[in-house]
């Protein structure tokens, strides 16, 4: 089998990934920078063709709800490297599109979507769903609920009716001061009870190390499963020392998950305890990083929602066994907008926990002639 063709058809949809401001907040000595929404606007969205001369086509989203479009240059260069290839040797192929990136000027984790393309072909040319292929530990795997509210009682709403929808474990992104977050984290675990997991994500904080250190001892306290990117990736001898310090798992190098090596070298170096990625990076190297860290005793945490609106992530997380949990936003914002192109069956939680499809590859369906239909341009 060769590959003949790659292709990008592509949609104009709304932005998914919110637009904001910065404003200041506090004296410059401690100044704190504060996200204020902003118009969400307009965003393309590509999805990747990769045709072969057997007539089995691989497709899978560019990005999931980031990184949502290829650059032209980029497809160009693709095309140069990988048309007459077979697309079983996935593993040479993964070789030298990572040693082309260094001459591209690209972002890490480009061609993601390819390789992607390359499971979905393996796995329709043998009849057998992606998480088989890779080696199922699970039919379904549990998931946890990212709540939302601006007020604590907001919150509280929220947190029950995940509760209530049947989601095992809750995450929250509370944006305020260390102090403000450890009240805010009390609550929900009075509201909870001891049968819930929790985890607290401060991606949108600016914690002082003491900071982060006085709230992970009080997330200890609560018993929270891990405390998310406390700190700036980059400032990797103070996430050190914070592992150290602290008994509860810090979660880091979220900034950095396109970059195999360096995600490697920060679970290596004790500069996180728990590892992040997106397989929309490419399932092949998520496999090397969650295998590194199986080796190592930890876990690899995957963030929402992966390629396919979600259908990725739902073949990963059960094909993983050091994985813990799929990453649910609710609101259908990063699964159900799906439909608005075509895909008839996105990945979305039944009872808290997430089934990938049954069908060949990444089992994803579509209404071709709906997605021929509102596509604006083929690349």
């Amino acid at each position: 089998m060769r590959i003949t063709a790659v292709q990008v058809s592509v949609f104009e949809v709304p932005a998914v990934t919110r637009r904001f401001r910065l404003v200041e907040d506090g004296p410059s000595a401690n100044r704190r920078w504060r996200q204020r929404p902003a118009d969400g606007g307009r965003a393309e969205r590509h999805v990747m063709h990769v045709s072969t001369d057997e007539g089995i086509e691989g497709m899978c989203t560019v990005g999931d709800v980031r990184y949502t479009a290829l650059a032209v240059d980029d497809l160009e260069q693709l095309r140069l490297l990988v048309i007459g290839e077979d697309p079983f040797d996935r593993e040479r192929l993964y070789a030298r599109l990572r040693r082309a990136t260094r001459h591209m000027f690209t972002g890490l984790g480009w061609f993601g979507a390819f390789d992607n393309c390359l499971w979905d072909i393996a796995g329709k040319a043998a009849g057998l769903p992606v998480s088989v292929l890779v080696g199922r530990v699970r039919d379904a795997a549990p998931a946890y609920y990212n709540i939302r509210g601006d007020s604590i009682e907001a919150v509280i709403a929220d947190t029950r009716a995940a509760i209530a929808a049947g989601f095992p474990a809750i995450k929250d992104h509370f944006h305020r001061s260390g102090r403000e977050n450890a009240s805010w984290c009390e609550a929900v675990r009075s509201a909870v009870g001891d049968a819930i997991d929790l985890m607290h994500d401060a991606a949108g904080c600016d914690y002082s190390f003491a900071e982060a250190a006085d709230l992970g001892q009080a997330l200890e306290r609560l018993d929270y499963r891990w405390f998310e990117e406390p700190l700036p990736d980059r400032h990797q001898e103070r996430l050190a020392e914070l592992c150290r310090r602290l008994d509860i798992p810090v979660l880091s190098a979220e900034t950095l998950m396109n970059d195999v090596d360096l995600s490697a070298q920060w679970l290596i170096s004790g500069t996180t305890d728990l590892l992040r990625a997106n397989a929309r990076h490419g399932l092949t190297p998520a496999l090397k990083l969650s295998h590194l860290a199986e080796l190592h005793g930890t876990n690899i945490e995957f963030n929402g929602p992966g390629g396919l609106f979600g259908i990725v992530h739902a073949h990963v997380v059960c094909s993983i066994a050091n994985t813990s949990y799929y990453e649910y936003f609710p609101g259908g914002t990063r699964d159900e907008e799906g439909k608005a192109i075509g895909l008839l069956n996105p990945a979305v939680p039944v009872q808290g926990q997430i089934s990938p499809p049954g069908g060949p590859g990444w089992g994803a369906e579509w209404d071709r002639a709906y997605f021929e239909k509102v596509r604006v341009a083929v690349l």
